[in-house]
This record gives C-alpha cells, structure tokens and sequence, in this order.
C-alpha cells in the first residue's frame, strides 16, 4: 500500500508537470489552476487504473495450477463509476495442483485455497471435499472426517453441481 501511495504521488506530480509544460506552451495563456486540477485528476485515474487491474494482477502471479473459483465484485457510493463496471475487490483461488486424496475415504479430497481482498494479505485455508455428496467442509482439529456411505455432519455444506471447486473430484 505504501508503494501505491507513493506511485500515485508521481502521477500527480507527472500530470502536474505535464499541466506546467502545457502552460509554458501556451505562454502563460493557459489558466494557473490547470496544474492543480491536472495532478488531481492524474491521481485519480491512476487510483482508477489500479483498481480496476488489481485482480488481473493478482490473477496473473498465481501460480500453475492455482485457479480462480470465485470473485466478488462491488459498488460503492464515493466511487460513482463502479455503478457502471463493478470492480472485483475479492477472488478465492484454489490450488488444484496440490489435491490429496483421503487414504481411509477415498470420497473425500483435501484442497488448499486462498483468499484474496484489495489491499490485504493473501490468507491460505484448507478445506475437504467430499465429492459423491458435493459438499465441503473447513479443515481444522475437531472436524470428523465421514467413512465411505456414512451421513455429513452440520459442519458440512453442500456445494451445487456446478461449483467450480468440485474440478477436484476430478483427479487422475
């Protein structure tokens, strides 16, 4: 956050410069406050540009094998053109490429994703798929893991058929 800061600094500074330049031109025809209102209107479409490019961004450092399953787009009232094209603030990916599958049921298959959010940490979580009932579940200490046929417990949720997540059911 602190490099975006700075490099929306030297946009302003840039189109300020370019203002200035316009001006020296123009031999002095071109009004003074042009330059202020260049730097601020350089600031915020660079903002603009690099919020609406975070997440192709973010998309192309993902790793092979590591795949977009969800994004979640918003709106906001100070930001009047994202009523127009929303912008994604949100995406989870998930790592297909590091799929295990359960030894003691092999209807069940653990799976790395990761969450991501403009301006925050990435945050990695696991979750088990149990893929004949299409439902999952958040890896952590206390979480029974069902034996083949056997029922789901409450901390399970059931995925619909086309969630993007159930592509680890099919592993080779």
């Amino acid at each position: 956050m602190f490099w975006e800061l700075v490099a929306t600094v030297f946009a302003g500074l840039g189109a300020a410069g370019l203002a200035l330049s316009a001006r020296w031109i123009s031999r002095g025809k071109l009004a003074r406050w042009w330059i202020p209102v260049a730097a601020g209107a350089g600031m915020l479409t660079f903002q603009i540009y690099s919020e609406y490019h975070w997440f192709s961004h973010q998309q192309s450092l993902l790793p092979e094998g590591v795949q977009v399953v969800s994004t979640a787009e918003q709106t906001a009232f100070w930001r009047p053109w994202s009523y127009l094209v929303p912008q994604t603030m949100r995406f989870v990916a998930a790592d297909f490429a590091s799929i295990e599958v359960n030894q003691h049921n092999p209807e069940l298959v653990r799976l790395p994703i990761y969450l991501f959010e403009r301006r925050m940490s990435a945050i990695g979580l696991t979750i088990i798929l149990h893929c004949t009932q299409q439902a999952r579940a958040d890896e952590h200490a206390g979480l029974s893991l069902p034996a083949p046929g056997e029922p789901l417990s409450a901390e399970w949720y059931r995925l619909d058929s086309s969630d993007p997540l159930l592509q680890a059911c099919h592993f080779d």
